[in-house]
Order: structure tokens, then sequence, then C-alpha cells
């Protein structure tokens, strides 16, 4: 479908949601007897619900939609998506919260300084800590969903697979390349490449919110090298501003833009284009989810996945695979007419043969955030793993208040990359946003 028809159809969408038009709350069925609160069968027979279910651009997979339909024929307890562009996701569901017309589910980031500011998640969703997919459920998942102990959201996302750079393997043997280990490797590579006629990297900075992860993972490194440093942030004993190894990395990120190693229309690239890009050979690298290969196999039948290895990110010399434990989540809006019915679906999802099949029929992930799964990883992404046996945890799944200002920080970033921010200055702004945040959150580290 053309951009221009998905621009109308979004609208249209954005336009209902706002208006609270499409929540099935207050004119769907109810059950004859709810379902029990443990997310159990309805002892009434099938249901006669309509939950609706808002959610950022990519975060509802076409196996869950499969699953859905399964549910539905089970229980008769029916699911409505609605999917909103992700730059204008989160100014929809605000509006629908604050209106108090929140949808049965609705998706979010997790992060525990999201999940509190953001959606203000002990007002606004549901209690689910007596959920039996709690015990299942990857534990360093649910830190990130948890406050005061309380679980709050259900993540059921490929959590291991962290956005690495995938590259060329034909290319770089061709030009006698080997994989970076420092920034100054990486800038050389790239310039071989560049020499040679194809674009070193491709960034989509049109997403708004991609070209950020360049600065984020590699968390851990700024934490090796500036020890404590995650714990002295979060103590309010640090700041992002005069961070040696932050300014690093972004005065290198901003060096490769300005040495053309993005190419000459980054700003208006976008995300969904990376495996064509890549596929075709005009870009040699690409940061990306480690699914893209597969994705250029498909759309290229002369290339194989086993075409393109990965290495992470090198900046500030960085050699350590970071891990983002959290993702995409499910919460249910505290004022839905339909709790139990949205309980009964979250069990549903996590049912073992239910989680096996969203793994076997999405071809963007190897693995899911629960236990005794049969994982797809492939022989590069095992390489990769064993390349990296130190891990860390990025940035913003343990500094609090980043994650909830990541799209403020791709902007900074845009006008770093014009020319019209210092990475000094960059620095600068999270640190405020961070206090700003901390004094919503009456945080009693940022009291003074």
């Amino acid at each position: 479908m053309k951009k221009s028809v998905w621009s109308i159809i979004s609208l249209v969408l954005i336009m209902a949601l706002v208006a609270g038009c499409g929540s099935n709350n207050g004119n769907s069925g109810a059950t004859d007897k709810p379902a029990n609160g443990n997310g159990g069968s309805s002892s009434g027979g099938k249901s006669d619900v309509t939950l609706t279910y808002i959610a950022s651009q990519g975060w509802i997979k076409d196996a869950e939609m499969e699953l859905a339909k399964k549910f539905e024929a089970e229980t008769g307890i029916k699911i409505d998506y609605q999917i909103v562009p992700s730059d204008q996701y989160f100014n929809v569901l605000k509006t629908r919260l604050n209106s108090g017309e929140g949808p049965d589910i609705f998706g979010g980031q997790s992060g525990k300084s999201e999940i509190q500011l953001n959606y203000n998640v002990e007002k606004n969703a549901v209690d689910l800590s007596d959920q039996e997919w709690v015990k299942r459920e990857d534990p360093l998942s649910l830190e990130q969903l948890s406050i005061d102990g309380k679980v709050y959201a259900l993540t059921i996302w490929d959590t291991y697979s962290s956005f690495v750079i995938a590259y060329n393997k034909k290319l770089f043997a061709d030009l006698g390349l080997s994989v970076p280990k420092t920034y100054a490797e990486f800038k050389d590579i790239s310039q071989k490449i560049k020499n040679s006629g194809v674009t070193p990297i491709y960034e989509p900075i049109a997403d708004g919110w991609h070209h950020v992860l360049w600065f984020a993972e590699p968390g851990p490194r700024y934490n090796e090298l500036h020890p404590n440093l995650y714990d002295d942030l979060n103590a309010n004993k640090a700041k992002f501003e005069g961070n040696e190894a932050m300014t690093t990395a972004l005065t290198q990120l901003k060096e490769l833009y300005d040495l053309g190693y993005f190419g000459d229309n980054a700003f208006s690239d976008t995300g969904s284009d990376t495996p064509n890009k890549l596929g075709n050979g005009e870009y040699a690298m690409s940061l990306t989810a480690q699914s893209t290969p597969s994705d250029i196999a498909e759309a290229f039948p002369d290339l194989k996945a086993e075409d393109f290895g990965y290495f992470v990110i090198p900046l500030v010399d960085n050699q350590i695979y970071y891990i983002n434990p959290g993702g995409p989540s499910k919460f249910i809006y505290s004022g839905s007419k339909h709790i139990d019915e949205a309980k009964q679906y979250f069990d549903f999802l996590t049912k073992q043969e239910n989680l096996q099949f969203v793994l076997d029929n999405d071809t963007t992930i190897a693995n899911l955030n629960f236990p005794d799964l049969k994982d797809k990883y492939s022989d590069d992404q095992k390489a990769l793993f064993e390349t990296y046996p130190v891990k860390g945890t990025d940035i913003q799944n343990i500094v609090n208040y980043v994650n909830p200002q990541w799209m403020d920080i791709g902007k900074d970033m845009q006008a770093m990359f014009g020319g019209a921010m210092t990475p000094e200055a960059l620095l600068k702004n999270i640190d405020k946003r961070r206090a700003d945040m901390a004094k919503v959150a009456k945080d009693p580290l940022w009291a003074n």
C-alpha cells in the first residue's frame, strides 16, 4: 500500500482514538459469568466482549494477531487492535489515559521510570503480580515492569537479540576487511568501503528513535570506563554532562556522520528500507535487528541470511554485548470494564504452546523472554554471543529517567548532526530532563 494511503488511514485512526471512539468499554456485551481474576476460563461459556488494544506501530506482530483469532474462537472474546504511528503514539495514549477513556489494553515500553512517569501505572494499570505467568517470565524483564514489588505489565519480546551492526561478509572479504574491535578500526573500514563506491552505513534517522541506539546501547562500556556510573547516576551523584566516555561516543558518532558514512539521505531514510538497502548492495552495514539478514534473504532470493555477520557498536572501543531486558509491553487499563477478560487474554498468550507459536511464526525474533522454548539462533548469532562473552544492560534500562526522554534525545542528536548542538549541550539537556522528571516523581534523591 502506498505511503499516502497509510497516512490517511493513520490520520483517521488517530482522530478516532483521541475522540475516544472505537472503545467498546461502554457498549460491548458483558460475560454472563466473568472470567476469574487469575485469567481462567469463564464458567458461563463463551463471552460476547471486544477488548480494545492500542499499540505503537511494530509492537503487535502477525503471529499474535493469529493467536487472537484462536482466542476468539475458544472464548468468544474479540481483540480490536488499533495501531498508531510510532511518532504519534505516546501523545494519543496520554490523551486517552488523561481523559479517563483508556482502552482495555494499551502498549507501552517497559522501564521503571518509563512506566511510572509516562504511563502512571499505579493509577492507570492493573496490578498483575498474582498471575501465573509472572513466575515464568524473565526476572530481568519483570524488574522493568515493577514498582514497589508490584508487576504492572506483560512483556513477550526477544530481549536478548539486541541491535547490532550487520555487515556484508562478501564485501568485507573482497576489500580485505576484518570486524573492528576499536573505533579507529571502524572508522578505517568505513572509509575503505566508501572509497570502493559503497555507502558504509545505513542509518534511518527519519524514524526519530533509531539513531539514539548508537548512544544508549554502549552504556555498559561507559560504566566500565567510569566504575559505578550507573549507580551514581541513579543516586544523583553523577551527571551525563562532563562524562568523558559519553562525550567521546557522541563526538565519534558525529564524525561518522560528517565523513559521509551514513550517506546523503540519512535524515529521510527509514528503518523499513533497511533490508532493501543492504540487500541491493547500496550499503555495507547497518545497526539493525538480528532478524534483518533473514528479511534480506526473503527479499533477495540470490542472497542468504548467512551472507551477513554481526558485531557490536564499537564507539569508545566498546566490546561488551549490551542486553535490553525490556521492550514493548502490554498493560491492562485500570478503568476497563473487562479486566478479567484481558487477564484471560494474557494467560492465553503466555501458554507454552502459544509462546512457541509466536517464536516459530515470527521471522523477526530468535527467542522470547520465557524459559524452555526452542530458540532459532543462527550460527552467526551464536558466534556473536561467543565473540562477546562480557555482557551488560544498556543504559536506558538501568539509569532512571532516560528511556522516557528517548525521542527528545533523538531530536537533540539530529540537531547535533546538523551542527546546531554540541555533544556537551546534548548531555546537559539529558540531565535537565532527568531532573525535571525526578521532580515530577518526587524522587527524594533529587530533593536538594
